[in-house]
């Protein structure tokens, strides 16, 4: 079983709670951040998600975890009629709202706060969900996915963004370098809240990537399960269907 790593060490909120708080502490800043953290790949990594769901020709497609909605927004590319970015961090939501307006996308993309892993949704109602970056913020990853595969059209696609450990060296050891050095600096830096970008390279170097997920996701009753890792393993994409 992974390690259970929470944002802020000694609070007794429970980690949903505390990753709610987190992200509205560093909605600001997110986005600035997040391209220097990746240096720049999410941005490509994300047209790739975009673009195994835009083959799907979706009507219907929900974003969990939407954060600033930067993944919602690109989703609109794939003709869907309806793109709902979800999150649970009001902060987040706010700075996607702004984006969408900016961006004149109101009729086909809507930001909405609601909990992945109690999805206010009927059984088989998008054909296609998207997480970036979020599915190890859940509270209880199996419960959250669980949720998403009941919301998911049958035929529907899933497919998540997420980062992962290299396994190669030198690749590894300088993954594991950044995690745990560099990363935390960058938050103290730049953010706000100091903790956030600790909990977050923490959190991703104990997260089950790979096999590891691909087993949970057959697990939950998903099949076709592909892993598509990202520049030299430091992220994958998984591409599933119900």
């Amino acid at each position: 079983m992974a390690k259970k790593v929470t944002p802020y060490k000694g609070s007794s909120d429970g980690k949903k709670d505390q990753v709610t708080q987190m992200f509205d502490a560093i909605s600001k800043d997110y986005d600035g951040l997040n391209r220097i953290i990746s240096f720049g790949a999410d941005v490509k990594w994300r047209k790739k998600v975009v673009a195994l769901v835009q083959r799907k020709n979706p009507k219907t497609v929900l974003d969990i975890a939407t954060g600033t909605g930067d993944l919602a927004i690109a989703l609109g590319q794939t003709g869907a009629e309806k793109v709902i970015g979800l999150d649970i961090s009001a902060g987040m939501l706010d700075v996607g709202k702004e984006k969408v307006i900016k961006k004149n996308l109101q009729k086909t993309v809507e930001m909405v706060i609601g909990d992945s892993e109690n999805l206010a949704y009927d059984d088989n109602t998008f054909d296609a969900i998207t997480v970036a970056f979020g599915v190890r913020n859940f509270e209880n990853l199996e419960k959250g996915l669980l949720e998403i595969y009941r919301v998911l059209k049958p035929s529907g696609i899933f497919v998540v963004l997420e980062t992962a450990v290299p396994t190669k060296f030198p690749f590894k050891q300088g993954y594991h370098f950044y995690c745990r050095f560099l990363l935390p600096l960058i938050g103290r830096l730049f953010a706000k809240d100091r903790s956030a970008y600790s909990y977050l390279g923490e959190s991703a170097s104990v997260f089950p990537y790979g096999k590891d997920f691909n087993n949970i996701l057959a697990k939950i009753g998903f099949i076709g399960i592909e892993n598509k890792p990202q520049t030299f393993g430091a992220a994958s994409i998984y591409v599933a269907t119900k």
